[in-house]
C-alpha cells in the first residue's frame, strides 16, 4: 500500500504531503477549510500557506477525514498541538488498525501536559512515530538541503520510515528516544521566543548565544527527568533545531519574540500571522511541565509570564540577569 494521509494542510503538512507526493506515494491532504481544498485541488497551489508554488499531481486535497484516511497505510498528523485531540477524536474510527502513524507537530498540550505522540497514542491505542529536526517548510519546498531525524520506539519501524521520507534534500536519520525527540522540538519553541526578544530589544549576539546555550541545559534537564537520553539534546532534533528557531527569521516563534522585544502586544502579532506559532502554547505548558517536574527552568518560566502573564520583557531580562550566582 502506498496511500499516505496528511492531517494538516499548513506550509509544513503540504511541504511534506509534497514531498512525499513527488516520491510517487498517493497522498491525501487534510484540511479544516473547504475553500482551501477546492483550491488545492483545482489550481495545484496551497496559496494561503504557499503562494505561487505548483503541488505534485499525486496530491488529493479533502476535508473529509473518512476519505483521507480509508486507505491510509502511514498518516502523517501536523495539525497544531493544541487542536490534534479534537481532530483526532473525530479521526480515529476511520483509522485502518494496520496504519503507521507519525506526529510532525511540536508542542506540550495544555492540561494535560502531555505530548503529541502520547496524545495520539491514548486515543488511537497505536504506537506513534516522530519527525522533528531543523526545517523551515519555505526551504524544504525549494528542495534546499535538509536533515531530520525520525524517531520510534522501535528501530525497524524508524528504518522503515527513514526510507519512507528520505530523498536527496532530506537527509532523515533514525533515533529510538522518542522522548526527547519530541521533547527538544517542543520546548526550543520557547527558546525562540526568548531569542527573538532579546534582538528585538537589541541586546545584541552575545545574549542571544548565551539564550540559545542555557537553553539547551534547561531543555536537556527537563528531558533526562522524564527519561529522554541526554545524547538526544546534542543532535538535530535539539541543538539543530534550537539553532535554526533562534536565528532563523523564517521562525514564527522568533518572530513573536521580536516583536514582543520592540514592544508589540501579543494579541496584535498574533492577530496578524496566519500560521501558528507553538512556542506561544508551548510556553505555558513547558513551564507547567518544569514545576510538576521540578525542574529549574528559569528562561522557560520568565517566557511563560512575559506571554501569558503580561510581563515587562525587559524586566524579564533583569531578573534572569540578576539571578543568585552559580557555577555552569
Amino acid at each position: 500500500m502506498s496511500y499516505i494521509a496528511v492531517i494538516g494542510a499548513g506550509n509544513w503538512g503540504t511541504t511534506l504531503a509534497n514531498l512525499l507526493a513527488e516520491k510517487g506515494y498517493d497522498v491525501s491532504l487534510w484540511a479544516h477549510e473547504k475553500e482551501l481544498v477546492d483550491e488545492i485541488n483545482r489550481t495545484g497551489i496551497n496559496g494561503m500557506y504557499l503562494p505561487g508554488i505548483p503541488l505534485s499531481n499525486n496530491i488529493e486535497a479533502t476535508d473529509s477525514l473518512r476519505h483521507a484516511l480509508k486507505k491510509a497505510r502511514y498518516v502523517l498528523n501536523v495539525v497544531p498541538t493544541q487542536f490534534t485531540r479534537s481532530v483526532f477524536r473525530s479521526a480515529v474510527e476511520f483509522l485502518p488498525g494496520s496504519a503507521q502513524i507519525i506526529s510532525a507537530s511540536k508542542g506540550i498540550e495544555h492540561g494535560t501536559l502531555m505530548t503529541v505522540s502520547s496524545v495520539l497514542e491514548g486515543l488511537t491505542g497505536l504506537s506513534v512515530s516522530v519527525l522533528s529536526g531543523p526545517s523551515f517548510a519555505e526551504e524544504v519546498i525549494k528542495k534546499l538541503p535538509t536533515a531530520v531525524t525520525i524517531a520510534s520506539q522501535d528501530h525497524e519501524i524508524a528504518l522503515l520510515l527513514q526510507d519512507v521520507f528520505n530523498t536527496d534534500y532530506f537527509r532523515v536519520y533514525t533515533n529510538t528516544d522518542v522522548p526527547g525527540v519530541e521533547l527538544g522540538g517542543a520546548l526550543k519553541n520557547v527558546m525562540a521566543i526568548a531569542a527573538g526578544i532579546s534582538d528585538g530589544l537589541g541586546l545584541g549576539a552575545s545574549a542571544r548565544a548565551a539564550l540559545i546555550t542555557r537553553g539547551l541545559t534547561e531543555m536537556t534537564r527537563l528531558g533526562i527527568r522524564m527519561g529522554a537520553r541526554e545524547k538526544t539534546f546534542g543532535g538535530l532534533s535539539g541543538l539543530g533545531d534550537l539553532v535554526l528557531t533562534c536565528t532563523g527569521t523564517l521562525s514564527r516563534n522568533y518572530t513573536v519574540g521580536f516583536k514582543l522585544g520592540r514592544g508589540e502586544k501579543l494579541s496584535d502579532i498574533l492577530d496578524n500571522m496566519k500560521m501558528v506559532a507553538e512556542g506561544v502554547a508551548t510556553s505555558k505548558s513547558a513551564y507547567a511541565l518544569s514545576v510538576r517536574e521540578e525542574v529549574e527552568m528559569p528562561i522557560t518560566e520568565q517566557i511563560h509570564k512575559v506571554v501569558n502573564e503580561d510581563k515587562s520583557a525587559k524586566e524579564a531580562v533583569r531578573e534572569l540577569m540578576t539571578r543568585s550566582l552559580k557555577a555552569e
